[in-house]
């Protein structure tokens, strides 16, 4: 009896069983905590790394660099375009990818071949935490998952308690990329992060991208204008240089933010420093 208890003592691993359901819709279930993981996506890059399991991750996409631990890791291409067989090669026991339209044919290909996927497709807060929830589920870390949507609820009310107090609420025009002309619309996580920071978003439809023609921008003529710069919008010129932009009354009065892509447009871990950026920007006074 000693021995049978000692040998189970020795193999926690057949204790474990966790299954979720993803946001296409698949069962993904494993019956161990992945120790090999490939993630396609930066934002679940760092939620795996907030969980306490950064070690799991094995590889890296080539825009996936905001995290000092993984700068060595191998690079594996594009989230939406990864090397497969280079997947294929480094043997994951789970890799974790953006879900609904931006799913690409890798993935299928990659569940054709037997490896575990879960996608997510988080637009909103709450589905962050959602996808929060279920990473930790996965990864056997309930307890670090349910520790990391707190902090972050917390962070979000702190900012929200502060805008609260604001005597306005600002326009803003978010500009997701410069060329063709695409701002955020009412609906998705951008417009939610800047609602909490004591503004609103001027384009007034309730999608998350907006292609948006600059005669429409100019009656819009937004209170303030932020550029997010990154990989959907690399280089943008600056707006006070562009030839009808200069005719803003933001810009004009040069209420213009650059943001970091990787900070505003991920549903990660730090969406409440997101908020508390936009609502310093938008509301300085409040914040001094």
């Amino acid at each position: 009896m000693k021995k049978l208890l000692l040998f189970i003592f020795l193999i926690p691993s057949l204790a474990f069983s966790a299954c979720i359901t993803d946001d296409v819709g698949e069962k993904v279930c494993l019956d161990a905590p992945p120790a090999r993981v490939v993630s396609l996506y930066g934002a679940f890059t760092e939620l795996v790394v907030e969980l306490g399991a950064g070690a799991s991750i094995i590889a890296r996409t080539k825009s996936d660099d905001t995290l000092e631990e993984l700068k060595d890791a191998p690079v594996l291409g594009t989230g939406l375009r990864p090397n497969v067989e280079y997947i294929m090669a480094l043997r994951p026991d789970l890799i974790i990818s953006r879900g609904g339209k931006s799913a690409s044919e890798a993935l299928t290909s990659l569940k054709a071949r037997g490896l575990a996927v879960a996608a997510f497709d988080p637009t909103t807060i709450a589905e962050t935490y959602s996808a929060v929830e279920r990473l930790g589920i996965l990864f056997g870390r309930a307890q670090e998952a349910g520790e990391l949507t707190r902090k972050t609820r917390e962070g979000l009310a702190k900012v929200a308690e502060k805008a609260k107090k604001a005597k306005s609420i600002p326009t803003v025009a978010f500009e997701v990329r410069a060329e063709p002309l695409t701002l955020s619309g009412k609906g998705g996580l951008v417009a939610e992060i800047i609602d909490i920071a004591g503004g609103k978003v001027c384009v007034e439809v309730d999608k998350k991208l907006v292609r948006f023609d600059m005669e429409a921008l100019l009656k819009a003529d937004p209170d303030a204008y932020i550029v997010q710069e990154g990989p959907m919008n690399k280089n943008p010129p600056r707006p006070e240089e562009r030839p009808f932009h200069a005719n803003l009354r933001a810009v004009r009065e040069k209420r213009v933010l650059y943001v970091d892509e990787k900070l505003i447009s991920r549903p990660g871990p730090r969406i409440a420093e997101a908020a508390e950026t936009i609502s310093r920007f938008l509301h300085p006074q409040l914040w001094q």
